[in-house]
């Protein structure tokens, strides 16, 4: 009999290494899992079409692996640097079955948030799921070295689209649509060296609240998944983390590793489905490891 997957996931230490931003998970020692074999799809997004932010590799391409494989054609964005990881998660996703269009672009702009939108739509004729999971990270050991560009920078790839893509989505979502974020941890409980990172995604956490009040009379739900630790490019791409941090990172959990991909995505897939989630909205959920927090 099969080891439980809870235990029989990768643990550090993991190689020392560090990848050249914006990471490439095809670069990434041990690859992460996100094809998911034990996971059985059921039908549940049938017919619908999402799209998924920074789907080209991480939590996104995951993500977009479970949507396929539950019956959704997917959108995907990345950025040009990103083309070798997104050419294999439209592999994947084609390999369901479905359909899968990569949408090329940088969205720290509404112009590149609402051609996002316009694109999934013009392809598919219709948008259903929306999930804002692109994200941008860099540790730093002090409040100083934050300086006003890195601020922008971070909130204006983490929040700023959020707010964009929903407005942009918003006259193509009808009643039983669903949006989703990315949160994080460090939104919940703070980061020293991630100042930056952590008010953004604690601003994602809040602004999930807010749209979920302002879209339920609509049909609409809007949640946030809140990992702790994932295997991703995100962090062994970080310039504040050293190849010995990569190495032992996830380390602190209760489990004492980090998620891999394929173990966070199963949340996306329960709140994008009506059948599932109907009567959940507003809500961020942590899955974190073992830890126990308040969101």
């Amino acid at each position: 009999m099969a080891q439980p997957q809870i235990k029989a996931e990768p643990k550090p230490p993991f190689p020392k290494q560090k990848l050249r931003k914006p990471g490439i998970e095809g670069d990434l020692k041990p690859r992460p899992k996100y094809r998911a074999a034990r996971y059985k799809a059921a039908g549940k997004l049938e017919g619908r079409v999402a799209l998924i932010t920074g789907g080209d590799s991480g939590i996104g391409r995951a993500v977009a692996l479970l949507y396929a494989r539950e019956g959704a054609d997917v959108a995907i964005t990345a950025l040009r640097a990103e083309r070798r990881d997104a050419s294999e998660t439209r592999r994947a996703v084609e390999g369901e079955g479905r359909k899968c269009l990569v949408i090329e672009g940088d969205l720290t702009s509404s112009r590149a948030c609402k051609k996002a939108i316009d694109r999934t739509v013009r392809k598919f004729g219709r948008l259903d799921i929306l999930v804002s999971n692109a994200a941008y990270q860099n540790r730093k050991k002090t409040l100083e070295e934050v300086d006003n560009a890195e601020w922008d920078r971070t909130f204006k790839t983490n929040v700023y689209p959020y707010f964009w893509l929903v407005k942009a989505a918003l006259p193509h979502l009808k009643p039983g649509a669903a949006i989703i974020a990315t949160g994080s941890i460090v939104g919940i409980q703070g980061s020293a060296e991630l100042p930056d990172y952590s008010a953004s995604k604690g601003a994602i956490h809040t602004l999930t609240k807010t749209l979920a009040q302002n879209l339920v009379k609509r049909g609409i739900r809007v949640n946030c998944v809140a990992p702790g630790p994932v295997w991703t490019p995100l962090n062994a791409a970080d310039t504040g983390a050293s190849k010995e941090k990569v190495a032992e990172f996830g380390k602190k959990t209760p489990l004492e590793r980090p998620a891999q991909p394929e173990e966070i995505a199963p949340a996306y897939v329960f709140l994008a489905s009506d059948a599932d989630s109907s009567f959940i909205t507003g809500v961020v959920l942590p899955v974190l490891g073992g830890e126990t927090v308040g969101a």
